[in-house]
């Protein structure tokens, strides 16, 4: 992504979108942990798979997919609107794009093994 102003141009990568919308994600109370991101050719950018994050970029705007675990005993909804929430703001106050969507894909449960309790 690359933006230009009266001194010359911004050039964002694509591995800071997908920082951006990881941190953002982890730092949502209810969210456990980032999940693999599910294989497909149409990924536009390829990570480790545990990041739990596919990013495309269409006429600078942005489109995230967010693949997490949360913990348990948490509203799955709020939740999920919460990241929905924080990802688009970050986003758009740190590197002002457009959000097209973020979606999420809640991967799994993190229960607490009953010995440690």
């Amino acid at each position: 992504m690359t933006q230009y102003d009266a001194t010359g141009k911004i050039t964002v990568s694509p591995d800071v979108l997908i920082t951006i919308a990881r941190l953002s994600t982890l730092a949502v109370p209810g969210v456990s942990q980032m999940a693999p991101v599910p294989g497909g050719v149409n990924r536009l950018f390829r990570r480790g798979s545990g990041d739990g994050v596919r990013i495309e970029i269409e006429q600078n705007t942005v489109f995230a997919d967010l693949y997490f675990v949360v913990k348990q005993d948490v509203n799955i909804r709020e939740v999920s609107r919460n990241v929905q929430k924080q990802v688009a703001r970050a986003i758009q106050e740190m590197v002002g794009m457009e959000i097209g969507h973020v979606n999420i894909h809640i991967e799994d449960i993190a229960y607490e093994d009953a010995s440690e309790a």
